[in-house]
């Protein structure tokens, strides 16, 4: 006990000794924790400057919160290049202003990088910027209010999401982004060779085919970690995975990225699609709460009318396959043979009240081979999609088909022999899903295209940086 008290007090000092290196403090921290008459030096840049006679009045962020600290300079300390847009170190005594608001008093100002407007800056000062506009330069929109709060709150969700499967047991495990397995079976993903032409002649003269040269196999970017944690699930319980994953889909809708982040869970012992629906719900809400009150700030700086939304209190929707087309039906939905389109999935929403809503049990020939069979209807597997306002599908899941014989007949390629074994030693039933980040981040700030939710998107024909 006396060992584990230590070690608690010197993460504590390190923390501590964090604040000592970087010299300085975060805007944050200050707002948070204003001492009124503490010298304070802050780093960041100029978002709004106004002048009086003797005075000068500059909001400073530092990207760490959402609000600005507000540093009165006196004219004497002002230089030429301390303009909207120029990083400053500013050291002063923390005050509150008349009206009660706390302030920095400058005594020293340092203009560490100038930035001239006029000499092509995108941004002007006091100007909302549309999200089309700036998503034509990605590498200065961190700049703008709107990049920087869904930055910090893709941030916060992130951490929050860690948290959430730390608090429940589930082991963390490093899927790999290198893969020979094509998990949804769709073609859609990026072949991996090398891009130097002597390793692929040398390799080549060694008997190896073009597409193989390098790993012995065909190499894809994965498009799911699903199989590889099905593999640690049947050994180590309840696990998930958090990283990129990468979809060759010839597609620039608001909905679609080649890159994107997408959390995966695994859940071990899992028979039922009510338990598969259970975690998943509660994990959304977990996060939703979690994020509106760590980030309400940046959520209001994004969108002012964005509200808690009311089905983080209420149960979601349930619906069959075969529900959901006669709901749409009667709505004079035109309906194919193709399953859902993402004009249904928004009307199925709006159907529920704007409640997100599971529609489980779909035709075995829609789905992948690796869903479970229904032990209720043969033509049906135990599969779901979630479904939300703004995105239509952000989740997609099912249970695994535990059965040896019938995985075994549907298994698409001899390559994924591995997997099959997975049922001949120790098996266990299994149920998981993915979550795509993005899509979320859309529900979550009220965002309606996804290449605006993460700092460098990637889509057909854009890969800038």
């Amino acid at each position: 006990m006396l060992y584990r008290s230590c070690f608690h007090s010197n993460l504590k000092n390190i923390i501590r000794n964090n604040e000592v290196f970087r010299k300085y403090s975060v805007i944050a921290a200050v707002l948070e924790k204003p001492n009124v008459g503490n010298v304070t030096e802050i780093k960041g840049w100029v978002k709004n400057l106004r002048k009086q006679k003797d005075l000068i009045f500059a909001d400073i962020s530092d990207g760490s919160c959402a609000k600005k600290l507000q540093i009165v300079i006196p004219k004497n300390l002002t230089t030429d290049s301390l303009t909207y847009g120029s990083s400053v170190h500013v050291t002063g005594k923390l005050s509150k202003s008349p009206r009660g608001q706390l302030e920095l008093v400058a005594d020293g100002v340092k203009v560490l990088g100038t930035c001239v407007v006029l000499d092509g800056f995108p941004f002007n000062p006091r100007t909302i910027h549309p999200p089309e506009y700036t998503r034509q330069y990605l590498h200065l929109r961190s700049r703008t209010n709107y990049t920087s709060a869904i930055l910090r709150i893709r941030s916060a969700v992130t951490k929050h999401i860690y948290d959430y499967f730390a608090a429940n047991n589930y082991t963390n495990v490093h899927t790999p982004i290198l893969t020979s397995n094509d998990c949804e079976g769709a073609g859609e993903v990026f072949k991996i060779q090398p891009d130097n032409e002597e390793t692929v002649k040398a390799m080549m003269q060694e008997g190896k085919d073009r597409d193989s040269v390098y790993f012995g196999s065909k190499t894809f970017l994965t498009v799911s970690g699903q199989l590889h944690l099905e593999a640690v699930c049947r050994g180590m319980g309840n696990v998930y995975t958090f990283g990129p994953t990468f979809r060759a889909e010839n597609s620039r809708s608001r909905l679609h990225l080649s890159e994107f982040y997408m959390l995966e869970a695994e859940l071990a012992f899992c028979e039922t699609l009510d338990q598969l629906q259970g975690a998943i719900e509660d994990l959304l809400k977990y996060v939703f709460i979690a994020t509106r009150n760590t980030n309400e700030a940046d959520l209001f700086l994004i969108d002012k009318e964005n509200k808690a939304p009311s089905w983080v209190t209420k149960e979601f929707v349930t619906l069959t396959y075969d529900e959901a087309r006669q709901i749409l039906q009667k709505k004079g939905s035109a309906l194919t043979d193709e399953g859902i389109n993402k004009e249904q999935e928004l009307t199925l929403v709006e159907h529920c009240g704007g409640v997100p809503v599971f529609v489980v049990k779909w035709p075995k020939d829609m789905k992948s081979f690796y869903m479970k069979e229904s032990t209720e209807d043969s033509t049906k597997v135990d599969a779901l999609d979630l479904l939300t306002p703004i995105t239509g599908e952000v989740v997609g899941g099912s249970l695994r088909e535990d059965n040896y014989e019938k995985l075994k007949s549907k298994l698409p390629s001899e390559r994924l022999n591995w997997y099959l074994e997975l049922r001949k030693f120790g098996n266990i039933p299994t149920g998981g899903y993915g979550l795509g980040l993005e899509r979320l981040l859309q529900v979550l700030c009220n965002v309606n295209n996804i290449k605006d939710t993460l700092p460098f998107p990637r889509w057909p024909h854009n890969c800038d940086m």
